[in-house]
């Protein structure tokens, strides 16, 4: 694909995402169907943090990391952290309460880490290792944790509100338009990081920008 299309290919995904999300939503509300409810959360936790992703594949020069790999990220990086973040925040909780706070915050970037180090790992043995690389597969990690538990908040808000939609949709709004600069922000920023150290063989220039 040329660099320009690119570079501008999130605006297409941003708009039919959006037109699949008010098409869920229309339908949704002229029917009174609740099996319509799933997809209208799905879209709506999905639809910014792909386009996301997709303005960061645009913008991060030259790389080489396919759809498959990237599913493999924001897929298991989603899933494996937010199961392993959600076990350890529990007995955090437990154990100290709410003062504890600043420990899952903690918790859940390590936890988006476990994927994407897996598949540095991967890249190292094959010398394959390369910054922006790392900076994209820990965005898609991001970006599969965003969702889920964007879903999982608005699942929440939809039986506290008793079936209330417009609460749904106010969670959605709220955490898709945060999520970029979140849980998608972050854990590229870390990898970005992270791929450079490896790349740079641990200097200590590298190194103190990653701890950085």
């Amino acid at each position: 694909m040329p660099t320009t299309l690119r570079k501008w290919a999130w605006l297409p995904v941003l708009a039919v995402g959006l037109g699949l999300y008010f098409l869920v939503q229309a339908t949704l509300i002229d029917t009174g169907n609740v099996n319509y409810v799933p997809s209208l959360i799905l879209l709506g936790a999905l639809v910014v943090p792909l386009s996301f992703l997709t303005f960061v594949a645009g913008h991060t020069g030259v790389w080489r990391v396919g759809p498959f790999l990237l599913g493999i990220a924001a897929l298991f990086g989603g899933v494996v952290g937010i199961v392993t973040a959600g076990r350890l925040e529990f007995e955090t909780l437990r154990g100290l309460g709410t003062t504890s706070l600043i420990g899952i915050g903690l918790i859940e970037e390590s936890c988006k880490l476990i994927v994407p180090v897996l598949i540095l790992v991967w890249q190292w043995q094959r010398g394959t290792v390369r910054v922006a690389d790392g900076l994209l597969i820990g965005v898609a990690a991001g970006m599969g944790f965003a969702v889920l538990e964007t879903m999982g908040y608005a699942f929440t808000a939809l039986l506290a509100s008793q079936g209330n939609i417009g609460d749904v949709e106010e969670t959605l709004l709220l955490r898709g338009l945060s999520s970029p600069a979140a849980h998608m922000a972050w854990t590229g920023l870390i990898c970005g990081a992270l791929w450079a150290a490896v790349a740079a063989r641990w200097t200590l220039a590298a190194t103190a920008r990653l701890l950085i």
